[in-house]
């Protein structure tokens, strides 16, 4: 008959401790490949919105961001995101432009769709509407949230591409075309993957869907 060898404290111990050790470490691996996980999500019902007109809903990969645009600054421009948005231009434009911890960038609708993303020329796109003039703005302060339309070097060179700044850019003031403030989701937008090198990014996250809560 084979004596049963009973296992010592410290093999106890040890036998614990490898348990706890794969738990930590499955844990971690399932967090590091979700990174919406602690991502609040936004319940629409429980917004009052002041202006639903004016109101734009941009879902990415870890949830909804809510836009409030802001006609009175920024007319024209905030027309011409508004046309783009209703023809569905904006539905699969890439975050190409991530500049991490500071400004995501999106909206080149011929260079820079998911479906036919083009490295070389992304960032050059039209929109086929032409470009619009600049609506500067010294009242408009840059900060963390703030939704302006990207441009060349020149001004009056607007078109459909647009940023959104993840902190305070007071420098930008009075350089670019506001259109509105995000209100809701920028935890969501901070998830946004960003390039390794460079602020070009490969396989990039995308708009899913963009739309106006009051068509």
């Amino acid at each position: 008959m084979i004596k049963k060898i009973k296992p010592s404290l410290s093999e106890k111990i040890l036998f614990i401790f490898l348990i706890l050790l794969i738990i930590l470490t499955l844990g971690s691996f399932y967090i590091l490949n979700n990174k919406c996980l602690f991502v609040k999500k936004i319940d629409l019902n429980n917004i009052d919105f002041r202006d639903k007109q004016n109101i734009a809903i941009m879902e990415v990969e870890c949830g909804n961001v809510l836009i409030e645009l802001d006609p009175k600054i920024a007319p024209k421009a905030v027309n011409r995101f508004k046309k783009l948005i209703n023809r569905g231009s904006y539905n699969g434009s890439t975050f190409y432009r991530v500049i991490e911890n500071t400004l995501i960038q999106a909206g080149d609708i011929e260079y820079g769709n998911v479906s036919n993303l083009n490295y070389s020329k992304v960032g050059t796109g039209k929109s086929g509407l032409g470009t619009i003039k600049s609506e500067l703005s010294s009242n408009f302060l840059f900060n963390a949230g703030s939704v302006a339309f990207a441009r060349k070097d020149q001004f009056d060179t607007e078109d459909s591409e647009f940023f959104i700044t993840l902190i305070d850019i007071p420098i930008y003031q009075g350089e670019y075309t506001p259109i509105g403030r995000v209100i809701a989701g920028m935890d969501s937008l901070k998830k946004i993957k960003a390039g390794n090198k460079s602020t070009y990014v490969l396989k990039p996250d995308y708009i899913k869907n963009l739309k106006l809560l009051v068509n």
